[in-house]
């Protein structure tokens, strides 16, 4: 059974800063993509960060682009996000996402696709306070 496990997230101050990490079992994801999406309080679930396999390419949402940066560990089947300069809207569940096919995607556009994804862990929330 393919598990994708997060941790990290909590209550943090407007400016603060928290690491959150995804650990993978079940499988490996070594030369698969995998990254974050998040879904704030009545809003849809939307992309943040992606890492392919391979190229080392990554990919971030406008809003947090210089704030956020996205990193592996492809021995522990891990993906993190380190997340800077939070603010108020950075408030939302986060999500870890992985691909089950190996390779990088077909076309830049897709990393940013919930749909390409396969595989979704449980959540862990992120609340920023102003």
């Amino acid at each position: 059974q393919v598990q994708l496990v997060e941790s990290g997230g909590g209550l943090v101050h407007v400016g603060g800063s928290l690491r959150l990490s995804c650990e993978a079992a079940g499988r490996t994801f070594r030369r698969s993509t995998m990254g974050w999406f998040r879904q704030g309080p009545g809003k849809e679930r939307e992309f943040v960060s992606a890492a392919a396999w391979g190229s080392g390419n990554t990919y971030y949402a406008d809003s947090v682009k210089g704030r956020f940066a996205i990193s592996r560990d492809f021995a522990k089947n891990a993906v993190y996000l380190q997340m800077n300069n939070l603010k108020p809207e950075d408030t939302a569940v986060y999500y870890c996402a992985a691909d089950a096919d190996e390779g990088v995607l077909y076309s830049p556009d897709a990393y940013y696709r919930s749909s390409e994804y396969d595989y979704w862990g449980q959540g862990t929330q992120v609340t920023v306070s102003s």
